[in-house]
């Protein structure tokens, strides 16, 4: 029996819980912003209303999930603030004829020239931030034409109309304007992009106005000689197929790519014709891992993407319904699941085309996820997360076992760079320079793609209307930082795009994607928990809260990194703030926490398509 008193200090105690759960529900149950977007026979979605029409008139028209796609990647590359031509390309594709998932690596190389001891010699620790020296060559063109070949049904006429259409002008957006404006004296500095972009010189605006009809008359006409490339190859009686490769001929090695050479190295760069006529689109099988009965697939360490395949590895140790949605400890073990895969990244990640081999096996073999839990301070926050060793998981031998030894000494205040933006310019990292692009259609195709590269400012190269990737900064000169990411001619940087998809029982489950550079396998990672192991709809997980970390090096700029650092969603409760601080953490407030998530789930049970896209971008979905 209990006396009256221990009564009611139960009935204050069991008071305090109900309101404690009642407000963590309120929290983080609350009805979404966007509403679930359904489809029976397709779904397409995108970082941009426009770009999401684009792909809903492909389908339309009869096209399938590839066709669309791809003139909804050619529609967002045609808006600058997105990524341009120029840029890179990475997707996943699930083709239901061999119900297998299909790696498309279209991301440019480091040119000629681009050597350690050239950027020594302008004396900087890493490649230029922005212009002609930060490019690797364009991977857009030639992974678009290459989905499109293999697996499309259309023409690249039918596909770039939408595109061509923009490129005779649309209404731009004020992100995108304003961008220009903000950016105007760097944009300056190149002829070719002062010429596009700055529509009003003289004036005290010089940029584009939001809603003001943008026209790009050289990208235009750079569409179009693709487009009769094609028309050519078919009237001399080539197959469908050999007509799109004609195009890619022209832009790779024919006059299309003279001119970007032209108006490349005209502006200091360094890519030649050799360069644009040796680089080449694989066709790779993805990576993969298998957490609770899912198979989760991602591109290997060319892009960031084992990093979530690895967390995912050690978060499946833990039982996170019990710790709670968000709670502190949730938040400290996603955290420090995500510092140990990180650290990984930061070490071990680079091109796989290029020697020496990536330990790829060994970094998701699950006794080696067994053995960096092993490692992990459950209780605090570690500043010193080091890389592990892999290779004890496999066979081989680590052949950079002294550079682990002294893997993240390097003095961070001798680091320089030509950076615009400091590292603390969050927003920037979420909403710019990225986008993603989801489809699927009724016959079973499904894509994800993150393409990036040339965002503002950008150098336009020649009369083409092609704007310059960005994508080489993140190279790094010294091998002590990663010894597979050091630039060389020919070489990919390691890149942080990284779309995702997911098997169930061997069918589609999700596929999903977002922006948002080092931060984005870090919300994927969560959206796929919130799923999976919180019960959410594909709506409510791509507008949950989510948190950041920064104790990863960066990959662009100075490559900084902040150990400690976290950011969570602004409504977190002070109590869960004041446990986190306890544990050694530097806990900033923001209102976004994440990049825009694209994403669709598959509902088999009713046969119809899901459709989640973050609230507080752009990003737009159609379906029918």
């Amino acid at each position: 029996m209990f006396n009256i008193c221990e009564v009611k200090q139960m009935t204050r105690l069991n008071t305090k819980l109900i309101i404690l759960l009642l407000l963590v529900s309120v929290l983080y149950a609350q009805k979404t912003v966007k509403p679930v977007l359904h489809g029976r026979h397709w779904m397409a979605i995108t970082g941009k209303p426009l770009g999401a029409t684009a792909g809903a008139t492909i389908f339309a028209q009869g096209g399938n999930a590839i066709d669309a796609a791809c003139a909804m990647l050619a529609a967002t590359a045609t808006m600058y603030d997105v990524l341009s031509w120029g840029g890179e390309t990475q997707a996943l594709i699930y083709n239901p004829k061999t119900k297998k998932v299909i790696g498309i690596n279209a991301l440019g190389v480091a040119p000629t020239g681009a050597t350690v001891e050239f950027y020594k010699k302008k004396n900087l620790n890493y490649p230029s931030e922005f212009g002609p020296l930060s490019a690797v060559t364009p991977g857009t063109p030639g992974g678009l034409m290459v989905m499109l070949a293999e697996f499309g049904s259309m023409s690249l006429a039918e596909v770039l109309k939408p595109s061509m259409e923009m490129a005779e002008g649309y209404p731009i957006e004020a992100q995108a304007a304003n961008s220009i404006e903000e950016d105007k004296n760097k944009i300056k500095e190149w002829p070719y992009s002062k010429n596009v972009f700055l529509v009003h010189q003289g004036e005290k605006r010089e940029a584009p106005n939001a809603g003001e009809v943008f026209k790009q008359p050289d990208l235009l006409a750079t569409l179009k000689k693709l487009v009769d490339a094609e028309t050519r190859a078919l009237k001399d009686g080539t197959s469908r197929k050999n007509a799109i490769y004609a195009a890619y001929d022209r832009f790779y090695k024919g006059d299309i790519a003279k001119e970007f050479v032209r108006g490349t190295q005209e502006q200091g760069g360094l890519i030649t014709m050799d360069d644009l006529a040796n680089w080449q689109v694989y066709l790779e099988e993805p990576v993969s891992t298998n957490y609770k009965g899912i198979d989760v697939y991602k591109l290997t360490t060319w892009v960031q993407g084992p990093v979530m395949l690895q967390a995912l590895n050690m978060i499946e140790m833990f039982d996170l319904k019990a710790m709670g949605y968000n709670s502190a400890r949730y938040m400290h073990t996603v955290y420090q699941a995500m510092n140990h895969a990180f650290a990984d990244r930061d070490f071990y990640y680079g091109d796989p085309y290029y020697p020496p081999e990536e330990p790829v096996k060994g970094l998701l073999s699950k006794k080696y996820a067994a053995a960096r839990v092993k490692e992990m301070n459950h209780e605090k926050n570690d500043p010193d997360v080091k890389p592990g060793d892999p290779y004890k998981f496999m066979t081989g031998k680590n052949p950079y076992t002294d550079l682990l030894k002294t893997w993240g000494n390097e003095d961070e205040e001798e680091k320089t760079s030509d950076a615009l933006y400091g590292f603390d310019e969050l927003e920037n990292e979420f909403f710019t320079g990225t986008t993603s692009i989801q489809t699927t259609d009724t016959n079973g195709w499904v894509v994800s793609i993150t393409p990036s590269g040339g965002w503002i400012p950008t150098v336009i190269a020649g009369k083409t209307g092609i704007g310059l990737s960005q994508r080489a900064q993140s190279f790094v000169l010294n091998e002590k930082e990663n010894p597979y990411n050091v630039i060389a001619p020919g070489k990919r940087p390691r890149a942080t795009l990284t779309p995702a998809m997911a098997l169930k029982n061997g069918k589609p489950y999700l596929s999903f994607a977002v922006q948002g550079g080092d931060t984005q396998d870090q919300n994927l990672l969560q959206f796929f928990l919130n799923m999976v192991e919180f019960d959410m709809n594909v709506q409510e997980a791509a507008e949950a809260a989510n948190i950041n970390s920064y104790q990863m090096y960066s990959s662009f700029g100075d490559h900084k990194k902040e150990a400690g650092r976290l950011t969570v969603q602004e409504k977190t409760p002070p109590w869960v703030m004041k446990e986190l601080k306890k544990m050694g953490y530097k806990v900033e407030k923001r209102a976004i926490t994440s990049g825009p998530i694209n994403a669709i789930f598959f509902d088999w049970e009713h046969g119809s398509f899901w459709g989640g896209s973050s609230h507080h971008g752009e990003d737009y979905g159609i379906a029918w």
